[in-house]
């Protein structure tokens, strides 16, 4: 029987990668976001029935219980989920950045990311599964005035937490970390940094790993511009 995982901010960029990579590697896919019209087109190019687009927003608790129980409906059960859904903030800093915009990140990037784990743990602690959260180089590094950076340091706290938690039920836990992606998140094309299919394949390497392996961590970074 086929895998299936649940996949947030799947509509673009890192979500909508793994959501293909994973399709051809033979899992179903569950992918989710706020935006139904670029999930049933990405579900078109998936193609088959090893996909099921569901409209979900993570900062709304009953859409994410709603999308996973479509999911597990559809496939039967739900082995790993990929929490993938982020926002980025706005210039400032501490000092001047717009409140609304810290509003946005620590209700995406944390209380989101909160939501979809408890809202998808039940089926993960059924099926012995997999987390994987997209958490960033920002969580490990100081950036100055930057929330975004704060709440990826909250994402790092909470892979650490949820793996101690789900200590002895066969379940694991990774953090994805990876450095600056040319992904929609920006408004300009970024060149030397990393592509979404970078960060798709390391999430495909996480899963990919035996029962005896427990990938806590795995930071990915752009190869430095040569002279």
């Amino acid at each position: 029987m086929s895998k299936t995982i649940f996949i947030t901010g799947a509509s673009s960029g890192i979500g909508e990668a793994t959501a293909k990579l994973l399709a051809t590697h033979g899992w179903n896919v569950v992918i989710t976001a706020r935006g139904k019209a670029k999930l049933n087109e990405i579900a078109k190019q998936i193609g088959g029935d090893k996909v099921l687009a569901v409209k979900c927003d993570v900062t709304d608790y009953d859409s994410l219980e709603a999308a996973v129980k479509a999911g597990a409906a559809k496939f039967g059960r739900i082995d790993a989920v990929f929490a993938n859904a982020g926002t980025g903030g706005q210039s400032g800093g501490f000092s001047e950045a717009p409140r609304e915009s810290w509003e946005a990140i620590v209700n995406v990037n944390i209380l989101g990311l909160a939501y979809t784990l408890q809202a998808t743990l039940p089926q993960i602690k059924a099926q012995k599964g997999h987390v994987v959260i997209t958490g960033s180089i920002a969580g490990r590094r100081s950036l100055d005035g930057s929330m975004y950076s704060a709440s990826k340091h909250a994402a790092n706290a909470i892979g650490y937490n949820l793996r101690g938690e789900l200590k002895g039920t066969g379940a694991r836990v990774t953090v994805i970390e990876p450095g600056m992606v040319d992904t929609p998140f920006f408004d300009d094309p970024k060149p030397d940094a990393l592509r979404p299919d970078d960060v798709a394949r390391s999430v495909h390497f996480a899963l990919s790993q035996p029962e005896t392996v427990d990938l806590h961590e795995l930071v990915i970074l752009p190869t430095p511009p040569q002279d």
